[in-house]
């Protein structure tokens, strides 16, 4: 299986702080690479990285083995951090937008909202959803250009049980469509039930890569041990 995304020695840093350090991570097409580190590891400013939103210090990132470029960025959808909802809007219109300014057939609109699970929202405005549905309309977004990559930046913070149960299967279902799916978090078990590959970031540095035994003790183990060593 090739690689979707590669980076090289991939370092950040900010005046004298190294945020990420020679960090090389290799994301597989077609699956699910979970993110995994405790907050402050690094994690959001790899993935702004990776979507070019920031520059490296040093290091290289390769989109489908050649270096990335702004047209790739085409190919790639993400919510890092808050998804950026009008809250004066319908889910529809918040689609509506996106469509205008990238020039894609409205009629995408209303296969995403299906596909996340809000077809019945009607005229309810944004500003009225619950996080859940907040989480879902912004997935909605970063799906309507047809993304070969989805980047999920801890998208199960604040919700409910019930709300990342119903999410947890909605990542699950993206690889049967051909969306390889990047998603971060600080919760063990939440990267665990859903990722095919792990990367461990801590303090900056990826500390393990490998595949995920999912439902096994081996990452929560890995991960303490990880974690103990590097004083946490």
């Amino acid at each position: 299986m090739k690689n979707i995304i590669e980076s090289k020695d991939l370092s950040k840093t900010y005046k004298d702080f190294k945020v990420l350090d020679k960090v090389s991570i290799n994301i597989e097409e077609g699956k699910v690479y979970g993110l995994l580190g405790p907050n402050g590891a690094g994690k959001s400013t790899l993935l702004k990285l990776i979507t070019q939103i920031i520059k490296p210090s040093s290091g290289e990132i390769f989109y489908k083995e050649h270096p990335i470029n702004q047209k790739d960025l085409f190919e790639i959808g993400a919510i890092i951090e808050n998804p950026a909802i009008y809250p004066n809007l319908t889910a529809y219109e918040n689609l509506q937008v996106l469509t205008t300014l990238l020039n894609i057939d409205e009629n995408k609109i209303n296969e995403v909202l299906k596909t996340v699970g809000l077809t019945n929202t009607g005229n309810k405005l944004a500003r009225e959803f619950s996080l859940g549905m907040k989480q879902r309309l912004g997935i909605a977004m970063a799906l309507i250009n047809n993304p070969k990559l989805l980047i999920l930046d801890e998208p199960t913070n604040g919700l409910d049980p019930v709300g990342i149960a119903e999410l947890r299967e909605l990542i699950k279902s993206f690889t049967n469509d051909g969306i390889t799916v990047l998603i971060s978090s600080h919760i063990l078990s939440e990267i665990d039930q859903v990722a095919d590959k792990v990367g461990i970031l801590v303090n900056g540095k990826l500390a393990y890569e490998g595949e995920n035994n999912k439902g096994s003790d081996h990452l929560e183990n890995l991960f303490m041990d990880i974690i103990k060593k590097e004083g946490f």
